[in-house]
């Protein structure tokens, strides 16, 4: 794959990202709602597409790969926005993987700075035969502190510098600190998830 140059495009008034989120979901379930956006900034929707993806599971990355690679519109995409690292529960991304098979620099954003001593316990009291590899792709890339128009929030980018990471960040969050793309992705990933006849067999 094709890997772009992300410098010229954050010079361009309309930057076009993608973006990544899950919806709520109980223990109960099988699954949790995944949801792609593409916006180009600073407020056009260019596309949604909904996908399911396991909880706990280990198909996170291979779910997010096959949403993108079906929409027309991922050869303008400068950047993957996902929120956090996992998603499903510990449905842990690989950021290098996502990073390499669509060409694209891809950023992890969270709130605040992870635990990560709680993150491994867990990892080991739920999922001793491949704790160590959910955790490794956890740490394979350092989170950063990002200051926004509001509260800082941490982003750990591969594929691009941290300045870049952080500039796609402060560009993309429109009100406020959170990027509008993950907003968008959240928002749709969580009206599907509390439709009253969604099930998961």
């Amino acid at each position: 794959m094709r890997q772009i140059a992300l410098r010229p495009a954050l010079h361009k008034p309309h930057l076009r990202l993608a973006a990544v989120d899950d919806g709520p979901f109980t223990r109960r379930q099988k699954y949790a709602p995944l949801v792609a956006v593409v916006v180009s900034l600073p407020s056009s929707v260019e596309a949604i597409a909904v996908d399911r993806v396991r909880i706990d599971g280990t198909d996170a990355t291979e779910r997010i790969l096959t949403l993108l690679q079906a929409l027309p519109q991922l050869p303008g995409i400068r950047t993957l926005l996902v929120d956090g690292i996992a998603v499903g529960g510990f449905n842990v991304l690989d950021l290098a993987r996502l990073h390499r098979e669509l060409g694209i620099p891809v950023i992890s954003v969270t709130r605040r700075a992870p635990d990560f001593s709680a993150i491994q316990a867990a990892l080991r009291a739920y999922f001793p035969r491949d704790a160590r590899r959910r955790y490794a792709l956890i740490r394979a890339f350092p989170l950063r502190r990002v200051t926004t128009g509001g509260v800082p929030i941490w982003a750990a980018g591969v594929g691009l510098s941290a300045n870049e990471a952080a500039t796609v960040v402060r560009r993309a969050a429109l009100q406020g600190y959170w990027p509008e793309p993950l907003r968008l992705a959240h928002l749709v990933a969580r009206a599907i998830g509390k439709r009253p006849a969604a099930t998961n067999v």
